[in-house]
C-alpha cells in the first residue's frame, strides 16, 4: 500500500469486531508512529494501551457529554490514551516561548502523532477514530497520569466491523490558494 493508497481509504471507524488487539501489533504501530515530526524533535507524545474493565469504565463513566463515544469505547477492543509532556514544545531551554503561538505546539506533535499512528493501524488492518470529547480530569485520575502530562486524545482501536463510504470533501479550488 502506498502511502496515498493509505490515506484516501483510511476511515474513522466505530463499530468493530470483537477479536483482540494483538500486543506486538500495537507496539509495532507505535514504533512506526514514533517517526512522526515533533517540535525540536522532542517527541513529547506518549501512548496508554488500555483494555478490559478499565477501557469499560472510562467508556460508561467518562464520555456522559457525548454518550456515542462511550458506546463505541465499550465495544472496541483497545482503547489509546494519546498523551503529551507538557511545558516542552513551543519553548526555549530558559523557559521563555520561541513563537507567539506559546505552548500551543504541543496539540500539534499530538495531532500529527495521531494520525501518524491511525494510518500505521490502517496499514496493519485496524480501524480507528480519533476522539476528543470526554471528561478528561476524570481519565486522567483513572489512568493515574502523571502531573508532567496531558490526555490530549482517545482512539479506540480494533478490527473494522463497517467499511463507511468515503465522505465529501471540499474540492482543491476551495482549500488552496496560490499568491
Amino acid at each position: 500500500m502506498t502511502a496515498k493508497e493509505c490515506i484516501l481509504s483510511r476511515r474513522s471507524i466505530r463499530k468493530f469486531t470483537d477479536q483482540p488487539v494483538d500486543h506486538e501489533l500495537i507496539s509495532g504501530i507505535i514504533e512506526t508512529a514514533s517517526y512522526a515530526p515533533s517540535w525540536k524533535h522532542t517527541q513529547i507524545v506518549r501512548y496508554i494501551a488500555i483494555e478490559g474493565e478499565l477501557k469499560d469504565r472510562i467508556g460508561r463513566e467518562c464520555t456522559s457529554t457525548f454518550p456515542n463515544n462511550g458506546k463505541i469505547i465499550v465495544d472496541a477492543p483497545m482503547l489509546i490514551a494519546v498523551t503529551v509532556i507538557k511545558n516542552r514544545c513551543g519553548y526555549e531551554r530558559d523557559g521563555s516561548f520561541t513563537t507567539p503561538r506559546r505552548d500551543t505546539w504541543q496539540m500539534f506533535d499530538a495531532g500529527v502523532a495521531s494520525q501518524t499512528f491511525c494510518l500505521a493501524a490502517h496499514e496493519a488492518g485496524l480501524g480507528t477514530v480519533i476522539m476528543g470529547i470526554f471528561d478528561q480530569d476524570k481519565i486522567e485520575s483513572l489512568l493515574e497520569i502523571p502531573q508532567d502530562r496531558e490526555l490530549v486524545a482517545l482512539i479506540p482501536v480494533g478490527y473494522p466491523a463497517e467499511a463507511p463510504a468515503a465522505p465529501r470533501r471540499k474540492p482543491v479550488t476551495e482549500l488552496l490558494t496560490f499568491k
